[in-house]
């Protein structure tokens, strides 16, 4: 097995789950539209990054890099342990899949909104709120 750098140790343990730069940037568009959404709801699965209860809208904030997304510039694979980290993209996708599916099936729309996506907040906000006409 190969040794772990202690750098790529503490680089990775700084990273949260919550409250993100693209995560942070969605809130701001979204409450600037005047929309108001409860964050982290963990009675719904995968604990949504914002749910908008009146839209019955559940928002997921993805990061490119460790949700995959396919054709993206971030999405970039390391070159070092290459089977540890094929596996956790495998299992995070896994997951990503199996908790849109269970949202689904408790009545909510869930939307995906892709770190890049953030840098147009306008486009982010029409799609999360026409997530439940184009149902």
């Amino acid at each position: 097995m190969t040794e772990v750098d202690p750098a790529r140790t503490a680089l990775m343990r700084r990273i949260r789950g919550k409250n993100t730069k693209p995560e942070l940037e969605v809130r701001r568009a979204l409450h600037a539209a005047g929309l108001r959404f409860r964050l982290h709801r963990r009675d719904l699965p995968g604990k949504p990054d914002v749910v908008l209860p009146r839209l019955r809208v559940a928002v997921f904030v993805h990061g490119c890099f460790w949700h995959r997304h396919r054709g993206c510039k971030r999405c970039t694979t390391p070159r070092t342990r290459e089977e540890f980290w094929r596996e956790k993209f495998e299992q995070n996708i896994a997951r990503d899949c199996r908790n849109i599916k269970d949202v689904a099936a408790a009545g909510w729309q869930p939307v995906i909104v892709w770190e890049c996506e953030t840098d147009d907040p306008a486009a982010v906000v029409d799609r999360i709120i026409n997530a439940k006409k184009d149902q």
